[in-house]
């Protein structure tokens, strides 16, 4: 396992960008997937991003498509997650979180595909 902490979230307005970050412990951080979650009140855990290992691929939910951007820096133990255009919806508390092996049946977006998360840091988008 792998301990984690994010940081970076805070209250912004409708349209701003925010830049997240999830800092790893350990010496096997390139060892695993990452991905970003959120939850909102009353919302389930939903995803939001994940990149492989070595950062080549990523992916993203609908929701977030073409305004978020994930990366990776595994000399750094950190994996980032860029928030542009922010909007309302956004509001949520973000968790990251790493996960050991991702396959077909084990995927990227499925949560229980991850071993260790983050405490989770909050994100708040005014209208």
């Amino acid at each position: 396992q792998v301990q984690l902490v994010e940081s970076g979230g805070e209250l912004v307005q409708a349209g701003d960008f925010l830049r997240l970050s999830c800092a790893a412990s350990g010496r096997t951080f390139s060892s695993y997937a990452m991905g970003w979650f959120r939850q909102a009140p009353g919302k389930e855990r939903e995803f939001v991003s994940g990149v492989s290992r070595s950062g080549g691929n990523t992916d993203y939910a609908d929701s977030v498509k073409g305004r978020f951007t994930i990366s990776r820096d595994n000399a750094k133990n950190t994996v980032y997650l860029q928030m542009a255009s922010l909007k309302p919806e956004d509001t949520a508390v973000y968790y990251c979180a790493a996960a050991p092996l991702v396959s077909r049946s084990s995927t990227i977006r499925d949560p229980g595909t991850y071993d260790s998360w983050g405490q989770g840091t909050q994100v708040t988008v005014s209208s």
